[in-house]
């Protein structure tokens, strides 16, 4: 579970800061070594983010071979999801996500509005138009415990991204609805809910819808400690951009999220930025996308698909 910084130890306060704060760069020899499930998750995070497929990994399975808590195991889950979604292989993640949302506990009674919100796919998920717009300034850091509706809301998102790869947009908005239902007021939850519903806006040729979800997303990032948050929702604005016919405002987002992902050695994020910089007629940008692509195949990870790929956590 997340731990407010007061109380947590060094090596925790760590590895929070590599996952979700101002360290995601941190070298993955600099890391501190996991002493329960919980933290090898957030190494997975970290190493993840970083492109160390094989690493992240080799972390989600020590979690499965000795966890037990039930949010830890689904977590875990849909983050090998996340991984092989990156890579292209939206069918096998989402058989990962469905496991993630298959482990929480239900009881009767007692979950009824979690319950419903789960069953309902109508539930709202905007309030003046988009979640989240109000609550974008409350959020100066992860301080809520990630608990059963954190993780059902990780599995639903990446079940909706993984809808997207495989052309179901449809079911990509129903998850979303009712993942709506569930994340206001927990900003990591709110900040993936808003990157895929602008995926999906932008896979149904509807950049004016994708926009609002885009600013939104980047507007909560801003607002909470995570540099990979901000710059993962700097670059799907930039995609929003590109799709809009705003080639400059796509070009000078695109050029701050590379400059990020150098600083923080975001290989994947860098490898998305280089491909979406092609099409905006960077020269460089070419050869910046191949040996991003050489350096995760060395790290462990294949791309099944030439698209782009999506980073989820």
């Amino acid at each position: 579970m997340f731990v407010p910084a007061t109380l947590q130890d060094p090596r925790r306060e760590t590895l929070t800061a590599a996952a979700f704060g101002d360290r995601p760069g941190l070298a993955a020899a600099e890391l501190p070594a996991a002493a329960d499930a919980y933290e090898h998750w957030l190494r997975a995070v970290v190493l993840g983010g970083q492109g160390y497929y094989a690493a992240a990994r080799a972390e989600l399975g020590r979690i499965r071979r000795t966890g037990r808590a039930p949010i830890t195991l689904s977590l875990a889950a849909s983050t090998e999801g996340s991984l092989l979604r990156q890579l292209g292989g939206h069918a096998d993640a989402a058989a990962f996500d469905g496991r993630a949302l298959a482990v929480i506990p239900f009881s009767s009674g007692a979950d009824s509005v979690f319950a419903g919100a789960l069953a309902d796919p109508d539930v709202p998920t905007t309030t003046n138009g988009v979640p989240g717009t109000a609550e974008a300034a409350e959020f100066a850091e992860f301080a809520t415990p990630p608990d059963r509706i954190d993780a059902v809301c990780d599995a639903m998102t990446g079940l909706a991204a993984d809808a997207i790869g495989t052309g179901r947009l449809d079911l990509a908005w129903r998850l979303l609805h009712r993942v709506g239902g569930l994340a206001h007021g927990r900003p990591r939850a709110l900040v993936r809910l808003h990157w895929v519903s602008a995926e999906t806006a932008l896979a149904a040729g509807r950049p004016d819808r994708a926009r609002p979800h885009a600013e939104t997303a980047l507007a909560l990032a801003e607002a909470g400690p995570s540099v990979r948050h901000r710059v993962k929702s700097a670059l799907i604005l930039a995609a929003v951009a590109t799709a809009s016919g705003d080639v400059d405002s796509a070009a000078e987002l695109a050029a701050g999220v590379a400059r990020g992902c150098t600083e923080h050695g975001l290989v994947p994020l860098a490898w998305a930025c280089a491909m979406l910089r092609i099409g905006l007629g960077d020269q460089d940008a070419a050869d910046e996308s191949a040996a991003c692509g050489e350096l995760i195949a060395r790290r462990g990870g294949r791309f099944r698909t030439s698209g782009p790929v999506r980073h989820g956590k």
